[in-house]
């Protein structure tokens, strides 16, 4: 367990909460490139890239995103604040994407830092499914490919090697119901937690000075993000 951190006035520590395949990455992706001075950490990346690697935890964990469930809070808290680590302990700003899930796991991050800026994503369900189950992946790299959106100019093949794609198994149409669901149940009581505590409101339209936490809803990024940029 690290010290508690209290960032400096140039360090932010910034969340960006919603369900799984609701744009977190993309809407993550336009915020480094306008504020590069944050560093992103992703939980679902760091996931994956444990599952690539068959270790100890990316085996537990498999058993979970297979069938649909969410990882336990004590394997994501271990995790995420070991790869938050070297940048706290630099007073670096951070952007945490999907992470924390749970009431558990915010109150364990609030041991470690002070979040200065929430983002809430609030995309329909139908939307995710629909985006989720058209999405293909080059398991070596992690590009991914939409053929709804942005499609491989091969079918079935990665555009830079050729490769094959595979759909993941937590991204078939079975799968992602069931962990939108189980996101239902497990997550939004987080926004609700956040939304109770100082400073922490969610606004519709026209945010104010001083408030940490705002909701963003529709179903396209390029139209959602300018909103976050200019909040």
């Amino acid at each position: 367990m690290t010290e508690a951190y209290s960032p400096e006035e140039d360090s932010r520590f910034a969340l960006i909460l919603g369900k799984p395949g609701g744009g977190k990455g993309t809407i993550s992706g336009k915020i480094l490139t306008d504020f590069p001075q944050f560093h992103h950490v992703s939980s679902g990346d760091i996931l994956r890239e444990h599952v690539r690697q068959e270790t100890t935890l990316g085996k537990q964990a498999y058993r979970y995103m297979q069938a649909g469930k969410l990882v336990p809070d004590e394997l994501m808290i271990g995790l995420v604040l070991e790869e938050s680590a070297p940048y706290l302990s630099r007073g670096e700003s951070l952007l945490l994407d999907g992470f924390p899930r749970t009431v558990v796991q915010a109150q364990a991050l609030e041991q470690e830092v002070s979040i200065d800026i929430i983002v809430n994503l609030e995309i329909p369900t139908d939307t995710i499914v629909e985006r989720l189950t058209d999405r293909w992946i080059h398991e070596p790299s992690g590009r991914i490919y939409s053929y709804g959106y942005k499609p491989p100019q091969t079918h079935g093949l990665d555009d830079l090697t050729g490769e094959p794609l595979i759909q993941r198994p937590d991204d078939q149409p079975e799968t992602v119901r069931a962990r939108l669901l189980q996101y239902d149940e497990a997550t939004l009581p987080l926004v609700q937690y956040y939304e109770s505590k100082p400073l922490h409101h969610t606004i519709n339209g026209g945010g104010k000075d001083g408030d940490v936490l705002k909701t963003f809803r529709g179903t396209q990024s390029d139209i959602i993000y300018p909103q976050v940029k200019d909040w």
